[in-house]
Order: structure tokens, then sequence, then C-alpha cells
């Protein structure tokens, strides 16, 4: 098809060691913003004039123009565009026809493919990501899984910069009834049709706006991936994390979208004004890695980074589309249920999943057919294009955002030296030149979300007055000069 773009306190008996092993952090909210509090002798640097930190809460705290004019470039008419694309290949059953021009997955993914380098105007790297999967309970024989895979690399090296990734993810693969079958007519146009075309709009929204210059340079790299076999056994996501964790990437954070198509629920109701996003806390393990231990040990449970990016993907995404939720599930997924995060949660990357409100089981993982005047079946009929692009918009305002911002800071510490009803916080320097300092944030040990905020300038320790640790959950942020924030990072003893 033609291109749709233009170009713990210490005890009376217990010994301060015995006190850090028993103390741990916690973390801390982002809703209002108050004065500076009292900067500890420790700090390098003097914290920032009252005009300029006006200013820099400003910036961090309203929509940001560039991301607003951004996000309306998202169009409904082109998600649907792709949406039913993708349906016209008849199946896209990963087991399916693969030399075919029209039909099966093979087709399927060439075309997200060619889209993708279409709309490119030589920004994204776009490329297959394969491996033969052995046969098994859903593949009655090896199989190739082919992922497509679009990437806008960040403008800094390093680290904190360009080796910093970001992950977006919607899986193009679909299924029938018998998901088996590899030949029947299986559209797929919400599951997940819509969250495929919601990383192709996304990927060519962006290298749009970078091809004309209106997209401000980006430290952190954008990854905008198709996945298949997830219906199978979620086979390209897994490919793709393990990969990356045997190379070393750094992915500071994915998202996939699945399901993101419908407002409608099963029975009627029309709810277009959220988007349901399940974040892990502690992962159910056998044997807990020691962060793990320690997030128990200190009512941290809350606080793992994927909670973390959570967070932050609510607050942005709330942000910049007007009128829209960010329901926030502290669920891995739905009941029981799964999806192309979790391997990269299993990788130990933060990861999440956004997923429309209701589901509607009569158009999910069935036959096209029409039983007692009802239909049934994954048709794009039941798509609410309008709904995809807000969805769609959260994602972009999150991604943009995080890869915007500084990298979130590391050695975050908890000073526990001392009995006090204040909470002393110490960290290492970012290293962006752009840093213009850092943010202490926190919440009620009972909030899900961040509830007050403190810019603290350029300092390296903090002590917060008035706010014990005992009652609070505490996290720093660093800011840059243009108020981008990055995650929270959770403060060790």
């Amino acid at each position: 098809m033609p291109s749709l773009y233009p170009a713990p306190r210490r005890a009376k008996w217990l010994r301060p060691a015995l006190l850090l092993a028993a103390l741990l952090p916690a973390f801390a909210g982002a809703n209002i913003t108050l004065p500076i509090a009292s900067v500890t002798t420790a700090a390098p640097n003097a914290k920032p004039d009252s005009a300029y930190q006006t200013t820099l809460t400003a910036k961090i705290s309203q929509p940001r123009p560039e991301l607003m004019r951004l996000l309306a470039e998202i169009q409904p008419a082109r998600l649907e565009q792709h949406i039913r694309q993708l349906v016209g290949f008849h199946t896209r059953h990963t087991a399916s026809d693969t030399e075919s021009t029209t039909r099966g997955i093979g087709a399927a993914r060439r075309a997200i493919k060619a889209e993708l380098a279409r709309c490119s105007g030589g920004q994204l790297q776009v490329a297959f990501d394969s491996h033969l999967e052995p046969a098994g309970p859903r593949l009655a024989r090896p199989t190739e899984i082919v992922n497509v895979v679009a990437t806008l690399p960040g403008r800094m090296a390093g680290v904190a910069g360009r080796e910093r990734i970001y992950v977006v993810s919607g899986h193009y693969d679909s299924r029938a009834s018998d998901v088996n079958d590899a030949t029947s007519f299986a559209p797929g146009a919400n599951d997940d049709a819509s969250g495929t075309a919601a990383v192709m709009e996304m990927a060519c929204v962006v290298a749009a706006a970078r091809s004309r210059g209106s997209l401000p340079p980006m430290d952190g790299t954008l990854v905008f991936m198709a996945v298949a076999g997830e219906e199978q056994g979620l086979f390209g996501a897994a490919h793709y994390a393990k990969q990356a964790r045997s190379q070393g990437k750094n992915i500071a954070g994915m998202i996939t979208n699945d399901i993101i198509g419908s407002s409608r629920a099963e029975d009627g109701r029309i709810d277009a004004s959220q988007v349901r996003l399940f974040a892990e806390g502690i992962a159910a393990k056998t044997e807990l890695p020691e962060a793990q231990r320690k997030l128990l040990a200190s009512g941290g449970e809350s606080d793992s980074a994927t909670r973390q990016l959570a967070r932050h993907v609510k607050e942005v995404g709330e942000r910049h589309v007007p009128g829209f939720g960010v329901t926030l599930i502290h669920r891995r997924d739905r009941y029981l249920r799964g999806g192309d995060h979790i391997p990269f949660l299993e990788q130990g990357y933060p990861a999440l999943r956004l997923t429309e409100p209701n589901e509607d089981f009569r158009h999910q993982h069935q036959d096209v057919r029409q039983e007692a005047g009802v239909q049934y079946g994954d048709l794009p009929e039941f798509v609410d294009f309008e709904y995809v692009a807000k969805v769609a918009r959260v994602n972009l305002a999150a991604l943009i955002s995080l890869a915007m911002a500084p990298a979130a800071p590391v050695g975050v510490k908890m000073h526990t030296e001392q009995l006090e009803n204040d909470t002393r916080l110490s960290w290492q320097a970012s290293p962006e030149a752009d840093l213009a300092g850092y943010r202490i944030v926190w919440r009620d040990t009972t909030a899900s979300v961040w509830q007050g905020s403190m810019l603290v300038g350029k300092v390296l320790d903090f002590r917060v007055k008035g706010k014990s640790k005992d009652n609070y959950l505490f996290g720093v942020q660093a800011v840059n000069k243009e108020g981008y924030v990055s995650v929270a990072s959770y403060p060790l003893p």
C-alpha cells in the first residue's frame, strides 16, 4: 500500500550495623510541588534560585507543547487503514502461509516492514528479527518466528543515552477458535492488529517529525516492534528479550499493546475514557532475588522497577491526553493470563501491558460466524479507531518523555545513621550535560501514585524535614533543563 505519512530507624538496643541490615528504602510521590527544604552540608552544589525553580516546576507539571503537537499527528483514519490491511491477509496465524503475497503471516510481516521503511525518511533502522522455534503443543512443526523491528537511535552516547532503550510492541499474529488452526479466517482486528497498528503509527509519526526537525533530540533509543508467535507461546517477544539480556542491553522500559481496540463491553456498555495498565510488583518466584527481598522487607512491594515505570506512564499519559485515564492495575496481567511483556519481566526488565477496559470475548479467539443472531469473530467493525488513537497517544507521550528525560539516578541511599523524624537521601551524580537537578517524590504507604514532590537542585545529599521514612515511601528523580523527569529510583539503606 502507498505510504500514509508525509515527509529504618535504629532501636536503642540495636547496633547501627544491625539497623542497616534491617532497614530499607522507600519511595515518594509527585503531584504537589512544595518549597525546597534544607540541603545538608554534604551537598556539593547550590539549590536553584526561586525564579528558576518556578520556571522548571511549570515545565514539569504542564503538558509539553512539542508533545501535544506530536500526539495530534496520530490519526484514527491511518490506524483504521493499517488494521484493515492486516485483516485482509485472511489469517496471520504463526504457522500460516509465508510465501503468498496476499495471504498469511509472511505477507503480513513483509507489508509491515515495507510500510515502516517507506515512512521512515531514513530515520528508522527497520529489520526482521527471526529465529526457528521448535515444534510443540501449539506448533505442529519447527517454525520461523519473525519480529519486525524499527529502531530510532538516541542522540546521546553511553549507557545514559542511546544505550538506554525503550521498547513498545504489538503482536501481529492472529488465531481462530482452535489455536492450531492455521488456515481458517482469523482477522485479529482487535487482537492484535490494533496494537500493531498503534506501534506502526507511532513509529511513522516520530520518524516524520525527526525528518522535519520538529522533534527535539532524545537521549534514549526507541524500539518499535511488531512481534509474532504471541498466540502460540509469546515466542517472538521471548526471543527478543532473551537476546537482549544475553547481549547486555539496557532495556529501561517495555510496553506491550494487546487488545486496545474496543471501547464497548460485552453487555453493550461503552467506556472510551480509560485504558488499563497492568504492572507487576514482586514476581512470583520460588526463590526471590536479593533486591526483591529488600523491597518486601521495607514495605516496598509496590516499588518495583515496573511499578515505577507504570507511575511515570500514567502521569505523563494523563497529562497529555486530556479526559483519558490510565488505570493502574497492580497485577502482572489480567487474572492468570499473559502477554508479550512477560518474557521481558522474566529477563529482569521493567515491562507493562496496556489493554482496553472491558474485553468482549465474542470477538476474541473466535471463529467468524453467527449464532442465534450474534456475530462472533474479531472483525474490524468492532474496533473503535478513535479509542485506539487515544491509547497510541498515551504510549507515545510516555515513550518520548522517557527518551527525552535523564536516566534514573543511581546509587540512591536512605540514611539511617541516627534516630530522626526527618528523611535524609543521597545519590550519585547523573552524567547528562543538560541536567537541571533532582526531584524527591513521596507518597503514603497505602497510595498507588506519587502525592508530593520537591525540587532540590543540583545536590547529591538532601534532608526532607518533617517527613519520616517510617510513614512515607520516597524516591529520587533526575530532571533536565527542559523539565523532562526520569523514572524514580528506590533508595537503599
